[in-house]
């Protein structure tokens, strides 16, 4: 375990105090890695700062030195995207909880990195919700979530985290503090932040924009007896301009493990689930819902149960935001993905996944956002077998290129990280990698951010010598220096 010297543990406990400065292994086995447990490593040191000046303070301790720092949430991440640095600082964000500002007027909310995504939600309610909503939204905080530029069961109709964000004050990699805002002259650097995985400076200070809640809100499921009849039921809704909040799609394997967790009384003999909500005008949404349950009977459902009570509604969206954290109870491990196919390449796809599960003679559960194409195909596997996790990476890897070959990504929402950082080659020229390089050491330009995530060989931003350099971004007037 790497060590860091005297002086500067000194300086962080005068920071955040003796008992928010974490130096013990044990204590650090916490944070040695995010919701991706294939990939661990122990910090130097872990901090936890309360407020954004602390955040300032140990981070300008860390440009002195030129120490490396990550920061990290809720640790919910599914790509070793807060995954430590072993002589670095992990900067926990978890004790910034804080709603420090509820506008509902004008759609604004003003909170800390560590507040939870639901709190959100429950803060503005019941006149008012914020819709992107990750399975772990009970846990995951909106510093991550901004992060990853996270997404959700409802990002098919209302967007994506990025498109939420309305004003970020960032602390950069020597201390710098900059205000983003939206509707700021100029580059969007605002959109650049949003989905850099930590590598371009932490976010202490988010205005989000929340909406004004549904008048009306109809959720059904939809069992068939595979995934090729629930895609077409899927493209028939899309083809007949229905808009639903959300589209989400359980296979058999993944239906059996929620089924366990939850009881919810979801079909086990179903090949497939579909989960449709429709939201809105009242008189619109009914009509509509007509339409979405013809619909389905058209695509040669076997059964479809209509949500009768706020309370069956909420059953039946826990078995689906069950399904990853219910998997173990048919696997004792799974290796998740996050990639995303064009919606008319849905069928074509899930076929060559289960041929390519039946080569590597393993099981694959699907569960994904059928609306918009995101898929999570969760690769079980034993690791007490000898090779079987390697087998498991392998063959994501090989639903990674299947995803790409079709004409998607190799990430909807899940982020790069230190995961799929040896695809992105397969999605991007050399030339292109050069550019993202450039805008990461415009913002980080010691390469001390979260270093070693999303570019898939080391790249380093070229060190100037002296104890300060006036940052690129203050030279262009947004950054403001304390």
């Amino acid at each position: 375990m790497a060590s860091l010297p005297p002086q500067f543990l000194a300086r962080l406990r005068h920071i955040c105090g003796e008992r928010f400065v974490l130096v013990n292994e044990q204590e650090l086995a916490t944070y040695r890695s995010d919701g991706l447990l294939h990939y661990r490593e122990v910090p130097a040191a872990a901090v936890l700062p309360a407020t954004a000046e602390e955040v300032r303070e140990v981070v300008r301790a860390c440009f002195a030195e030129r120490v490396p720092w990550v920061a990290r949430g809720a640790g919910t991440g599914l790509s070793g995207g807060a995954l430590p640095v072993a002589d670095g600082v992990l900067i926990a964000l978890s004790r910034m909880r804080r709603i420090l500002e509820i506008d509902l007027e004008n759609g604004r909310v003003v909170v800390e990195p560590g507040v939870t995504n639901l709190a959100i939600s429950k803060a503005v309610a019941p006149t008012h919700f914020y819709p992107p909503d990750p399975s772990s939204q009970i846990v995951c905080s909106i510093g991550g979530n901004i992060a990853e530029n996270s997404g959700g069961a409802h990002c098919f109709k209302y967007g994506f985290t990025t498109n939420y964000v309305t004003g970020l004050e960032v602390v950069l990699s020597d201390g710098t503090v900059v205000e983003l805002r939206r509707d700021d002259p100029g580059y969007d650097l605002l959109g650049a932040f949003v989905g850099s995985e930590g590598t371009l400076g932490v976010a202490t200070r988010i205005t989000l924009r929340v909406v004004p809640a549904p008048e009306t809100v109809r959720t059904l499921v939809a069992f068939f007896t595979d995934t090729g009849a629930a895609g077409d039921a899927v493209s028939a809704i899309v083809d007949a301009g229905i808009l639903p909040g959300a589209i989400e799609m359980m296979d058999s394997l993944s239906i059996e493990a929620a089924e366990q967790a939850t009881g919810a009384g979801y079909r086990r003999d179903a090949g497939a689930a579909l989960l449709i909500e429709l939201d809105g005008p009242q008189e619109r949404c009914l009509t509509g819902f007509e339409e979405l349950v013809a619909l389905c009977g058209e695509a040669g459902a076997l059964d479809i149960r209509i949500a009768q009570s706020d309370e069956e509604r909420e059953l039946i969206w826990r078995t689906r935001k069950a399904a990853f954290a219910s998997m173990g109870r048919i696997a004792p491990g799974y290796y998740v993905q996050d990639g995303v196919i064009p919606r008319t390449r849905l069928a074509e796809v899930l076929r060559e996944i289960d041929a390519l599960a039946g080569e590597y003679d393993m099981r694959v559960a699907n569960v994904f956002h059928a609306g918009d194409g995101n898929l999570h195909p969760l690769v079980c596997y034993d690791s007490s077998q000898e090779g079987e996790a390697e087998r498991a990476e392998e063959l994501s890897g090989l639903i990674m290129k299947a995803c790409v070959d079709a004409g998607g990504s190799i990430t909807g929402e899940h982020g790069v990280g230190v995961d799929k950082k040896s695809y992105m080659p397969s999605m991007f020229s050399e030339k292109d990698l050069e550019a993202f390089q450039r805008l990461r050491c415009a913002f980080d330009p010691h390469g001390l951010a979260n270093p070693g995530k999303v570019m898939p060989t080391p790249r380093l931003c070229g060190e100037v010598p002296g104890p300060y350099r006036e940052h690129p971004l203050e030279r262009a007037g947004v950054a403001e220096r304390f």
